[in-house]
C-alpha cells in the first residue's frame, strides 16, 4: 500500500511507473544534477532525441574540449556528432547502471536516436542502429527506431539481433498494433537465433500532447460547445486505448510462448508529456495516465511540476477504455478525421527531428571550423 504521505513522484512510482528524464546534456552529466533526479526524484532513465542534442551540443557548454580535439583530427560534422553524442549516453548509462542492476534491466535505460533522416531507409536504419550499439557500448543503452513504415521492418531486424530498442513518434493505435507485431516478430526471430530473449528489452514511444494540440486547433475551428467541450480529451482517450491494446496483445497465446523463453513485455511509454496549451494542468499527461508497467517520460520542467503538485491518486487508464472510445467517436462525429490527424503529426514528427538534426551538424561545422581556425593562426606563433 502507497503512504499518504509519500511525495507525488513516490505515488508515481509506487503505481508502476517508470520516471525518465526527457533530456540529458554534458552538463547534467559532469554538474552531478543527473545523479541528483536519480538519486531524490525517482528517475530511472533517461530518453534523448535530435531535438534535445539540438540545445544540448548547439549552446557548446561542456563540449569545448572535444570540438578542439574533434577538429585536430579532422572528422567529419557527422563523426563529430556521433562522437559526443554517444559520450553522452555512454556516461549517463554508466550512472544509471546501478539502477539498471537493480531491476535486472527493466530501467536505468538510455536512449539514442537512429539519425532521423534514415527515417524511411529500412536497410540504412538497421545499420545505423548496430553502430550506435557498438559506439556506446554498454548494455543499459536503447536504439530509439521511428515508427514509420520502414522503420517496422527495421525495429524486427534490430530485436532480432538482440539489440533493445525504444520505438518513437508513435501516434496511431493502428501503428501502435504494427509497433507491437514488430517487435514480437523480431523475439521470434532472436529466438529462432538461439539467443538469450532475457537480455532483450522494448519500449513503445506513444506521443501524448501534440495529439491534443493538432485535434484541439480543429475542434476550435469547428468552434460548437460540443467541440469546445471535447478539447484536451483526445490524447488521453488515444493513450488509454493504446493500453488497452498492449494488454491484449501481451496476454496472447503468441506472447506466452515467447514468455516462457524469457521474453520481456514492450512497455508503453508516454512521451510529449509536457502540456502544450497553458490553459491545462501541467500534470495533465502525467495524472491522467498512470497504469502498471508503464514508463512516463518527462521534461524537466513538467517532472517539477509533479514533484511539486501533481495528484496521484491511482490507475487513472484501465477503467476508461468505454470512456476514451466515446470520445474519439464524438471527435470524428465533428469531422475531424483521426486518421488524417496522426499521419500529419508522424510526418511532423519526423521533420522536426530532421531540421533539428540538420540545425545541429551546423552548429558543429561552425564550431569545427572556428576550431580549425584558431589552431591554424597559432601555428608558427612563436
Amino acid at each position: 500500500m502507497i503512504e499518504v504521505t509519500a511525495t507525488p513522484l513516490e505515488r508515481l512510482s509506487g503505481e508502476g511507473v517508470s520516471i525518465w528524464l526527457d533530456d540529458l546534456s554534458r552538463k547534467r552529466i559532469v554538474s552531478g544534477n543527473l545523479a541528483e533526479l536519480i538519486a531524490t526524484q525517482h528517475v530511472v532513465g533517461v530518453t534523448t532525441n535530435p531535438s534535445i542534442f539540438q540545445a544540448a551540443i548547439g549552446s557548446g557548454e561542456g563540449y569545448e574540449q572535444q570540438l578542439a580535439d574533434l577538429a585536430v583530427r579532422g572528422v567529419t560534422v557527422e563523426e563529430a556528432v556521433r562522437m559526443m553524442t554517444t559520450a553522452d549516453v555512454r556516461d549517463a548509462a554508466d550512472i544509471l547502471r546501478p539502477v539498471y542492476d537493480a531491476s535486472h534491466g527493466r530501467d536505468g535505460r538510455v536512449s539514442i536516436e537512429v539519425d532521423p533522416r534514415l527515417a524511411h531507409d529500412t536497410t540504412a536504419t538497421v545499420a545505423e542502429a548496430k553502430q550506435l550499439a557498438w559506439l556506446v557500448d554498454r548494455p543499459n543503452v536503447m536504439i530509439k527506431i521511428p515508427a514509420t513504415k520502414a522503420g517496422l521492418p527495421a525495429i524486427t531486424e534490430v530485436i532480432g539481433l538482440g539489440i533493445s530498442v525504444n520505438v518513437t513518434l508513435i501516434f496511431s493505435l493502428e501503428r501502435y498494433a504494427e509497433v507491437m507485431d514488430a517487435y514480437l516478430a523480431g523475439l521470434e526471430k532472436a529466438r529462432a537465433a538461439g539467443r538469450d530473449l532475457t537480455g532483450i528489452h522494448s519500449v513503445a514511444s506513444f506521443f501524448v500532447s501534440r495529439v491534443d494540440s493538432e485535434i484541439d486547433k480543429r475542434l476550435t475551428a469547428v468552434g460548437t460547445d460540443a467541440a469546445l467541450a471535447l478539447k484536451g480529451r483526445a490524447a488521453l482517450a488515444n493513450a488509454r486505448l493504446a493500453y488497452e491494446a498492449y494488454e491484449k496483445v501481451f496476454a496472447s497465446e503468441r506472447f506466452a510462448a515467447l514468455e516462457s523463453a524469457g521474453a520481456h513485455r514492450q512497455r508503453p511509454l508516454w512521451a510529449s508529456t509536457g502540456v502544450k496549451d497553458p490553459a491545462y494542468k501541467d500534470t495533465l499527461y502525467v495524472d491522467e495516465l498512470v497504469a502498471p508497467g508503464t514508463v512516463n517520460t518527462m521534461p524537466q520542467a513538467t517532472l517539477d511540476a509533479v514533484a511539486d503538485h501533481g495528484v496521484i491518486t491511482g490507475d487513472t487508464v484501465t477503467g476508461g477504455y468505454a470512456g476514451a472510445r466515446a470520445d474519439l467517436d464524438a471527435v470524428a462525429a465533428l469531422g475531424v478525421s483521426y486518421d488524417e490527424v496522426v499521419t500529419r503529426l508522424e510526418q511532423e514528427g519526423v521533420e522536426k527531428f530532421e531540421v533539428a538534426w540538420e540545425d545541429l551538424l551546423s552548429a558543429v561545422r561552425t564550431s569545427l571550423e572556428s576550431k580549425t581556425g584558431e589552431e591554424s593562426k597559432g601555428v608558427g606563433a612563436e
